[in-house]
């Protein structure tokens, strides 16, 4: 729904009762930005654990006869606890970004205020996502790498520091692409865009749940985090995993 933040009927469920909810939009980079406030909630003391949820279900807003964007997208959902580590663990480094200018190549053009629901926005289909793939493409493989570069740097760290890159899951060739560009062999990039799709805001908790799940994460390890999404957004996160 458009109101009430999601949020909040996720708290009610959960039984959180003391527990601050709302929503962040900022579409495939939603979760990089969202635990990057949680990160600075926790950092100055003023909230002890964050949940953060990435959750879609972009099938329910695909045209199944656009094959630019039906045979891209998945639904899934991931999700986080954050809490207060030692020093020198947990986030390193994070860095957000957006170039607006870009609104309009990735959208759901109708369904809210500027183009209300209406029979005729529904036989034009405009409650559907529309993308522009080429200057998504575009945005996507130079911010992967500029972001990619910015966060290592900030860390304080090289690139021969990083263990493991999560990317966000939404092109192979993306993915592939950002690996030789920051020098890291594939077996350093955890890729499952080939079975899930791109499951959005969810793709990068859902590669790390799998990370950890097979081994391929210890403590200590420096896992750097990028995404991109509609916005356009971008965004990085450097952790040690603790």
């Amino acid at each position: 729904m458009i109101i009430p933040a999601s949020a909040c009927i996720v708290q009610d469920k959960l039984g959180a009762v003391n527990a601050a909810a709302f929503d962040l939009e900022a579409g495939c980079t939603g979760f990089v930005y969202s635990v990057t406030i949680a990160a600075q909630f926790i950092a100055t003391g003023a909230m002890k654990r964050i949940l953060v949820v990435g959750s879609e279900t972009l099938s329910k807003i695909i045209n199944w006869e656009d094959r630019n964007t039906s045979v891209l997208f998945g639904d899934g959902s991931g999700a986080v606890v954050l809490g207060p580590v030692e020093q020198g663990e947990g986030v390193l480094a994070s860095k957000l970004a957006a170039e607006g200018a870009g609104w309009e190549h990735l959208l759901v053009p109708a369904g809210g205020a500027r183009i209300p629901a209406s029979p005729l926005t529904l036989e034009q289909k405009l409650h559907y996502v529309h993308m522009n793939g080429k200057e998504v493409f575009r945005y996507a493989v130079r911010v992967m790498e500029e972001e990619a570069l910015k966060m290592v740097k900030l860390a304080g760290l090289e690139l021969s520091d990083i263990d493991l890159l999560i990317p966000h899951q939404a092109n192979i060739r993306i993915i592939e692409h950002a690996a030789k560009k920051l020098n890291l062999p594939m077996d350093k990039v955890v890729v499952n865009v080939d079975r899930l799709g791109n499951t959005s805001s969810a793709s990068i908790p859902l590669a790390l749940d799998e990370a950890v799940k097979s081994g391929r994460i210890k403590k200590g390890d420096n896992i750097l985090m990028v995404a991109f999404g509609a916005g356009l957004t971008s965004g990085g996160i450097v952790l040690k995993w603790s």
